[in-house]
């Protein structure tokens, strides 16, 4: 193919800006993207305060075999400006999306279409719109390259389980050619700054994934480039394989997804960057009136018997999983696949009992059984009919075209019927629980399932600064067991107010939550925030410090990785009242027991920890005198 010769010739570095440079910066000035011709194929760069971020990258896209990003000239370019606000469910209750765009008109022979550039404070991203006559069938490809300068470092995961291994950290020069690196691939430059690649707005289209060329690039491989994963191959047939290797594709007008790279000075801004969603079209009022508050969307956290005992699946043993969901204060109890022996009348009662605890049953579904769209209607109806609040749908493990569809699909049926999702065995997140708030989470990372993970403690502050970035995950987060491994208790409770997910779902028996000393703390962690900040002394694999309120109570939660530190962590976050404190701390006896204590601290204190390897830190401020100014945001709403 023209496209792989292309990737094979080209030199990876222009050596000047041709008079035809088309430029893009962000409202604040300080990110440029810059779209050029270098002997008549197409290049872009991004800069971050005048420091390379992409050195200059060539954008390649065909369509039917046929190059358009050679022999291209650029006709007109539409400027456009976007500030808008919107309510969110995650780090923060309002996302911010303000940037600076561009659409520029790209001709090559007969050909026109369009490339769409937004550039924010924190972030680039950019898609290709090629117009088509409407049931024309057109196959497209891109391998586009992301030229990450040299000295820096890279965390990374290959895709041989799909989106759930174990982040590796290298220097991106020992990347070598033909490495597979799952987004969001975070990197740190020289200089300190930081970066991520992805994706947003993944919609009747295959999904990407990154291949390392050996020279500093990432490449862009759609997924019948891409290796099957593991799980893809053990749960479908050869012929379900076959299939997901054949080149999708698109009737009518191709439009991309978009291609994202997040840019922060710090891993607060990082951890705060809404451009995935931003990218993503808003919901429509139709389905849901209210936005993220339409009356049946209902983020909470989820009890699940699974990875910590509680008796057999029946009817009877979900009561009480229910009860103990209602005791501790959760919204949700998600079940295994189990429930499916059941009656409707047994699922009825299950539903209807929960429901004396203000808590939604969830049921698991393996998508396998939900490809017939008669049969995924029927089945969407039936939950509907039984009062389920959501359904937890397994084992996509692929970034076809054809699966992609599936998502969209149960995604529209499933707000019809007034459903909330979880998918599991699933792909990143690309920002469309924007437009579709009934997705609360997808799994897409090794979380607490995995048992033969041994070192928690570095994967687990990893996570907050790699695919949490581009949204929610469903690690399951606390366990009180044999599976924590080189991490503690107060690791582990950290990680429920760190790891969070409107649907935040608990590794833990909810009786043995009840049972621990620190279950008054626990049962006060909300599974959504006002405002997250990330704290200086916060490093990728290392550490994870995170400052985030709701209404006017803050939570300090520290995750250590597997090196002793000691730490001293200012309260200036805190809104200059008076606080009363509940902290929860390892024991310096046990990595299995917790201290709680009570405290007082203004924002004139600091804390200092003495931090074990895997240790962690919670501490909970009340104010005594609440400032009533920190509402303001959640009233503007």
């Amino acid at each position: 193919m023209k496209i792989q010769v292309l990737l094979c010739t080209l030199l990876l570095a222009a050596k000047a800006f041709a008079a035809d440079t088309t430029l893009v910066t962000s409202p604040d000035g300080q990110i440029r993207f810059r779209l050029f011709p270098d002997h008549h194929q197409l290049f872009y760069s991004v800069t971050f305060r005048n420091i390379p971020v992409i050195e200059a990258s060539p954008m390649i896209l065909s369509v039917d075999d046929h190059l358009l990003t050679d022999n291209v000239t650029t006709g007109t370019v539409k400027r456009y400006t976007i500030s808008e606000r919107y309510p969110w469910n995650g780090v923060h209750a309002i996302a911010v999306n303000n940037c600076q765009g561009a659409t520029i008109g790209l001709k090559q022979d007969l050909s026109s279409y369009t490339l769409d550039v937004r550039v924010f404070n924190d972030g680039i991203a950019f898609r290709t719109v090629v117009p088509g006559a409407a049931g024309l069938a057109r196959v497209p490809d891109e391998a586009t390259v992301f030229n990450i300068p040299s000295g820096s470092e890279i965390w990374y995961h290959d895709l041989n389980m799909h989106y759930e291994s174990v982040y590796a950290k290298k220097e991106i020069s020992a990347l070598q050619a033909g490495e597979w690196v799952a987004p969001p691939a975070t990197f740190k430059l020289p200089q300190g700054i930081y970066a991520s690649v992805t994706e947003a707005d993944l919609v009747n289209y295959s999904g990407m994934a990154l291949e390392a060329n050996g020279k500093h690039g990432l490449v862009v491989r759609l997924a019948q480039h891409q290796p099957v994963s593991y799980p893809y191959k053990l749960r479908y047939s050869e012929e379900d394989v076959q299939r997901s290797l054949k080149p999708a594709a698109i009737s009518g007008t191709i439009t991309t997804p978009w291609r994202v790279v997040m840019i922060g000075a710090d891993l607060n801004t990082m951890v705060n960057n809404d451009m995935v969603q931003n990218l993503c079209p808003p919901p429509d009022p139709k389905l849901f009136p209210k936005g993220i508050h339409t009356d049946w969307i209902r983020p909470g956290r989820a009890v699940w018997k699974y990875l910590d005992g509680g008796g057999d699946g029946t009817p009877a043993v979900m009561k009480q999983f229910s009860a103990e969901a209602g005791a501790l204060g959760f919204e949700h109890n998600i079940l295994e696949g189990f429930w499916d022996k059941w009656t409707d009348d047994q699922i009825r009662d299950v539903v209807n009992d929960a429901k004396g605890h203000h808590v939604g049953i969830w049921v698991w579904k393996h998508s396998k059984a939900l490809r017939d769209k008669t049969v995924r209607q029927a089945f969407f109806k039936r939950c509907h009919d039984l009062g389920i609040t959501g359904v937890k749908i397994d084992f996509f493990d692929s970034e076809a075209k054809e699966v992609i569809d599936l998502y969209t699909a149960i995604l529209q049926e499933t707000a019809t019927y007034h459903l909330l999702t979880d998918f599991h065995g699933a792909n990143k997140p690309t920002g469309l629980s924007r437009t579709w708030p009934n997705e609360l989470t997808r799994e897409a990372v090794k979380g607490m399932e995995a048992s033969k993970l041994t070192d928690r403690a570095v994967h687990e502050t990893t996570l907050p600064f790699t695919r949490f970035l581009a949204g929610p995950a469903e690690y399951t987060v606390v366990h009180f067991g044999e599976r924590r491994k080189n991490t503690s208790w107060a690791h582990q409770i950290a990680s429920a107010a760190i790891l969070s997910a409107p649907l935040l779902t608990y590794a833990a028996r909810p009786q043995h939550i009840l049972d621990n000393p620190a279950n008054g703390l626990i049962k006060q962690i909300p599974s959504t925030w006002d405002e997250t900040i990330v704290l200086p002394p916060s490093e990728i694999g290392q550490l994870a410090v995170f400052a985030r309120r709701k209404g006017a109570t803050w939570f300090l939660a520290v995750m250590n990785g597997d090196a002793p530190q000691q730490i001293s962590i200012p309260l200036s976050f805190l809104k200059g009242a008076n606080y009363k404190v509940s902290v929860v701390k390892d024991s310096p006896d046990s990595t299995g027991a917790v201290k709680v204590e009570e405290a007082a601290y203004t924002q004139k204190d600091a804390i200092s920890l003495q931090l074990a390897p895997g240790g962690g830190y919670v501490a909970m401020f009340v104010a005594s005198s609440p400032d009533k100014s920190v509402a303001i945001s959640e009233q503007f709403w």
